[in-house]
């Protein structure tokens, strides 16, 4: 889904900064640490990264 139908369009805001503030907020509180997305293996952004920062951090120790 995109983010208007997930979040926007759900929402009235009265500024264009506290716009970008809410949006902001919704994006690293819900989309990066527990929506799941197809093309990092069906994982949340955050935890592909913790995943990619473990194997680069093997990588250097190998």
């Amino acid at each position: 889904m995109a983010l208007g139908v997930e979040y926007a369009h759900r929402h009235t805001f009265t500024t264009r900064t506290g716009a970008r503030l809410k949006i902001a907020t919704w994006i690293t509180g819900f989309c990066d640490t527990r929506r799941l997305h197809g093309v990092s293996g069906y994982g949340s952004p955050i935890d592909c990264e913790r995943d990619h920062q473990a194997d680069a951090a093997g990588e250097l120790g190998a």
